[in-house]
């Protein structure tokens, strides 16, 4: 394959954009490809190249890229106008539809992105509860907003440390770190700051760094926990949600959280976020009460639009049962195919979400750091070259779509043979 026009436009950008990119997972090295367009479970680049995309925007697109209902919704209300700045009856409908799949979610409030929906969700625990300290687990990732990005500092219960420059020192000392799959660690630090903490907020499924999944009563226990303590605790099912089950992992695992965050898949591909939980605490939420969150584009008619077609073709066509089974099908042929060039590697997935990891399945954060992340960009650039385009980090997860046929999945696992044994 050749990628001159993206190798110029990549020129240019870096000139414009930090790293020539509008975000930084994008900047692959050592150059990203320029998308052109995409149809169904494939990507075009600006040089011709076509691409099996398992990717997907990173999560949203699970019918597929173009879906005909979907774009035939957003046409539809475009013609009716793309922005009111009044409450609109799609608003009604969409949020009616997420409280019926999601029990938990009694009230709820669209904003525009998953960052949106973390950063008020942790803002309505903190004014609910009147504290400041929040717990997030190590390798969660919660968007790109000050409370949330924070490293651990040296001990499981110590105060984290920020992440980025210009997150003050002050943010980050509100902010305790835990590992994943540990629910002693979550006990010993809710012993150490009793009464000081808010909410712990987590992906049920950790999707950023994986997707690593929850050991056996996991959930449970800190569903368990956190409620013996009094602190809130918040699903993050920006990822998760209606992809595990139309009820998100909430359904899946059995349990219901206090709070949740949603985004990706009820936007059907447009930005859109939503929090919600429980009638006590959202009712707090402004107008309501004293919890201050707005938003032009909040209840976007677009964005619900191409949701509330998303949605209606996954719930009539029973596209997760088929989806589900297509990604226990695609994760058992991998593991097959390690086994057969006996790589010390692993497969890790749930429903439509897999990853091979170039080493031992990892539990938690730690885990994962220890796979070969050198060697997995030079296996993504090897299977660039074949057609297929996975997450180009090795701790990012890699979905199917309801548009990756059987002959497509079937390209892809000969691609991953290929590639692997090379």
């Amino acid at each position: 394959m050749r990628f001159d026009s993206s190798i110029k436009l990549y020129e240019s950008g870096k000139r414009l954009m930090p790293g020539g990119v509008s975000s930084p997972v994008r900047a692959i090295s050592p150059h990203p490809f320029y998308a052109a367009r995409a149809e169904g479970p494939y990507i075009w680049d600006v040089d011709g190249n076509r691409f099996i995309d398992h990717c997907l925007a990173y999560g949203p697109m699970i019918l597929g890229h173009c879906h005909p209902a979907v774009m035939q919704a957003v046409v539809s209300q475009l013609k009716k106008g793309w922005l009111y700045g009044t409450p609109s009856e799609l608003e009604v409908q969409m949020a009616q539809r997420i409280s019926r799949l999601y029990p938990s979610m009694e009230m709820l409030r669209f904003v525009s992105t998953g960052t949106e929906a973390t950063m008020a969700a942790i803002r309505v625990a903190r004014g609910a509860t009147g504290r400041n300290k929040i717990i997030k687990i190590e390798g969660g990732f919660h968007g790109a907003h000050d409370s949330v990005l924070i490293k651990a500092g040296s001990g499981a219960t110590t105060l984290g440390t920020p992440d980025s420059l210009g997150v003050p020192a002050d943010s980050a000392k509100n902010t305790l770190q835990l590992p994943y799959n540990d629910p002693l660690a979550l006990e010993k630090v809710l012993r150490k700051f009793a009464g000081e903490v808010a909410c712990l907020i987590m992906e049920p499924v950790l999707g950023n760094i994986g997707p690593v999944l929850p050991k056996d009563d996991y959930l449970q226990a800190v569903r368990e926990i956190t409620r013996d303590n009094d602190v809130l605790l918040i699903f993050d099912e920006v990822i998760t949600g209606f992809r595990l089950a139309l009820g998100g992992a909430q359904e899946y695992f059995g349990v219901a959280p206090d709070l949740t965050t949603l985004g990706k898949i009820i936007g059907g591909g447009f930005p859109i976020g939503a929090f919600g939980g429980r009638r006590d605490l959202i009712s707090q939420v402004a107008p309501g009460g004293g919890i201050y969150q707005a938003g032009t584009f909040n209840g976007s008619p677009i964005s619900l639009a191409a949701g509330m077609a998303t949605l209606d073709v996954m719930e009539n066509e029973n596209v997760l049962e088929r989806l589900n089974a297509t990604g226990d099908m695609m994760r058992k042929r991998l593991q097959e195919i390690l086994e057969d060039l006996k790589l010390n590697y692993s497969v890790s997935g749930i429903a439509s979400m897999f990853k091979v990891f170039f080493g031992p399945e990892p539990r938690n954060y730690i885990d994962a750091l220890k796979c070969d992340k050198a060697g997995y960009l030079a296996f993504f650039h090897r299977m660039l070259e074949k057609g297929v385009f996975l997450t180009p980090s090795q701790y990012e997860t890699d979905f199917i779509s309801a548009a990756h046929s059987t002959e497509v999945i079937e390209s892809t696992l000969e691609a991953f043979r290929t590639c692997l044994k090379s």
